[in-house]
């Protein structure tokens, strides 16, 4: 039978079946090939008695190690319009990652009932990606959130006091999460082990709860993260086929149609300037460099 990891303890899988929650092991041949199993997989499992084996994992959509999660479709990067204000660079960094690895990055301008989000919101808007003003304390764009998490795997990201855990609560009322606070209904008070874990939920759809997606990033050495970043900032799109040169890295480089974009306003410069950022923390990653 097939069914999907929701939980990875110790070398235990428990895998969600047509038939119920499976607890399973995974065959040896995974460890002896260096395979990890993830939280969000797709496997195939033999059960005898109470215990299922993991037989198959099938073809992953993208893979994260940091935290150890597969399958994701929809990042929701939170962010608030003050309290703190938005670090433009931090939901650069997650747009970034998330078109390298194949997941739909949707970013949620929260506590627009303190100050208007809306300018924040045109920057990642006029960028093309999918961007919400929302509110936990009046409910604004709690509907539009929610149908973005219908029958999709989805995990919430975003930097500390941006509010995060009360758009959750308005989102799923019965985990009683303790805003600033970990939660203990999620496995993750301060005595217990803290784990990746999906949750099934009422929207048709799994929710990702991990500690990692906090401090999620790239793996600096990764090259073909370094290789592909022109690429990942998507508004770059319409303006480099005109640059001088075809391989141009657009720092600086005369001829630069993507910096005379810039200068006319026609990409956002938090955004450009986050580029340059994280193009200077890559550029020295070499081929010898990569982890194998």
């Amino acid at each position: 039978m097939t069914g999907t990891i929701l939980k990875a303890i110790s070398g235990f899988y428990y895998v969600e079946t047509e038939t119920g929650l499976v607890e399973c092991k995974a065959r040896g041949r995974f460890r002896n090939g260096n395979v990890t199993p993830l939280v969000g997989d797709r496997v195939e499992l033999s059960v005898e008695g109470a215990q299922g084996t993991v037989d198959e994992i099938l073809p992953r959509k993208n893979e994260l190690y940091r935290p150890p999660v597969a399958n994701i479709d929809k990042l929701f990067i939170v962010s608030s319009s003050v309290t703190p204000v938005p670090n433009t660079l931090l939901i650069d960094r997650m747009t970034a990652l998330c078109e390298y690895k194949g997941i739909e990055p949707v970013i949620l301008f929260n506590k627009n009932d303190l100050e208007k989000v809306e300018p924040w919101c045109e920057i990642y808007r006029s960028a093309g990606f999918k961007t919400i003003a929302c509110s936990a304390v009046s409910h604004e764009g709690i509907e539009e959130i929610t149908a973005e998490m219908e029958g999709v795997i989805s995990a919430f990201t975003g930097n500390s006091g941006a509010g995060k855990s009360s758009l959750l609560n308005v989102i799923f009322p019965e985990l009683s999460l303790s805003t600033g606070e970990v939660s203990n209904k999620l496995g993750r008070g301060r005595h217990t082990t803290r784990h990746t874990e999906l949750f099934r939920h009422s929207y048709g759809g799994y929710v990702a709860d991990t500690p990692g997606f906090s401090s999620l990033e790239a793996d600096k050495d990764d090259l073909g993260f370094k290789e592909a970043l022109p690429e990942l900032f998507i508004e770059f799109e319409s303006f480099k086929d005109n640059c001088r040169f075809t391989d141009c890295a657009h720092i600086g480089d005369k001829g630069c149609a993507v910096c005379e974009a810039v200068k006319k306003g026609q990409i956002p410069r938090s955004r450009y300037d986050s580029y340059i950022t994280i193009y200077n923390e890559l550029k020295d990653v070499k081929a010898w460099n990569v982890k194998k």
